[in-house]
């Protein structure tokens, strides 16, 4: 069910919609009377992924919220956990306007933003601030003029570290020229040893994208594994165009996210199982809509799931009734824990 406001933030442009809605939940969670989930979590749904206590599987991905605006105001919508980022060294404006369109027909985004944000520096004194009721994540990237992309990836690991539940390496946006590069071979290798050397006891996670083939996949898994990161996130937008989409949005360049991601994503999901053969923790994005989606990749093997696009479209309650459709699927086919069904399929 769509939410009551989204005819008026469909009638603004996108980028300008999304603004106002992170400055609202930004400014609802300093003010709000009752800032509270509406109900108890359901014990059914807490895991520990990673070394990490989450209260639930569903988290928000990187890109909602890239400079951490509106932290708290994310939790109080149910989600276990909140990823913030990408964020760089520096602060940078991405890529020219317009650069994220709506796929109104497909439920669906393209954006090419480009990593815009106002840099580590700015955004880590909200990070401190933030009561973080939830499990936050960090997700770092490079500046698109760096000389050293792997330097800039060390200074926001060893940066925000301190400030983070787990941060996530961010190589599979495809908007920055050159940076699903480092998704291989060497420069993957050097990338992954410099960032765990740095990260302390902090959980370092990798997102990957899926359009990766499967020898990409098998060498990805491989380097994760040697290097000791925590989990891996599959994915990120792609770059394909799925011939179902009747958008005229759908030209845009970029990456596509939403509903026209999710069977792309369970593949790539499943090739990663088969890959890492489950020695790796992996957490699930991309076209995740409603609970029987999210249930699917769990029993696929996903330990945590993110969304992205459904909440633009179904608006703040979606988490919420997400998570309570999904603890009725679990009592349902008689799993007592989350982590009881990962895998289960």
């Amino acid at each position: 069910m769509a939410f009551p406001l989204r005819p008026v933030l469909f009638a603004i442009d996108a980028e300008t919609a999304h603004k106002m809605t992170i400055a609202a939940l930004g400014a609802w969670a300093m003010t709000g009377p009752a800032f509270a989930r509406s109900a108890a979590p359901s014990p059914r749904l807490a895991t520990r992924v990673a070394g990490i206590d989450f209260a639930n599987p569903l988290g928000l991905a990187a890109g909602v919220d890239k400079d951490g605006r509106a932290i708290d105001g994310l939790f109080a919508l149910g989600f276990g956990s909140v990823e913030i980022g990408t964020l760089t060294p520096l602060a940078q404006p991405g890529n020219p306007t317009p650069r994220l369109f709506r796929l109104r027909e497909d439920g669906a985004i393209v954006n090419r933003m480009g990593f815009n944000n106002g840099g580590l520096a700015d955004a880590l004194p909200r990070v401190i601030a933030a009561r973080r009721r939830g499990v936050l994540g960090i997700n770092v990237g490079a500046n698109k003029d760096a000389t050293d992309r792997i330097a800039d990836y060390v200074h926001g690991v060893r940066t925000a570290a301190p400030h983070a539940d787990y941060l996530t390496i961010n190589v599979s946006s495809p908007n920055t020229p050159g940076l699903r590069d480092l998704q291989h071979g060497a420069a993957l290798a050097a990338l992954l040893a410099a960032c765990v050397e740095v990260r302390g006891t902090t959980p370092l996670f990798l997102k990957v994208a899926p359009d990766l083939d499967h020898a990409a996949i098998d060498e990805v898994a491989r380097a994760a594994i040697d290097a000791g990161i925590d989990a891996i996130i599959i994915g990120n937008t792609t770059i394909g165009r799925p011939a179902t989409l009747r958008s005229r949005n759908a030209a845009e360049a970029g990456g596509l996210s939403g509903a026209p991601l999710a069977a792309l994503a369970r593949e790539r999901l499943a090739d990663f199982r088969t890959a890492t053969g489950s020695a790796l923790p992996l957490i699930a994005a991309g076209g995740i809509g409603d609970a029987s989606e999210a249930y699917a990749r769990i029993r696929a093997g996903a330990s945590l799931v993110q969304l992205y696009s459904a909440l633009a479209y179904e608006g703040p309650g979606m988490p919420a009734r997400l998570l309570r459709d999904l603890d009725a699927l679990l009592a349902r086919d008689g799993f007592a824990h989350v982590a009881d069904a990962v895998g289960a399929s």
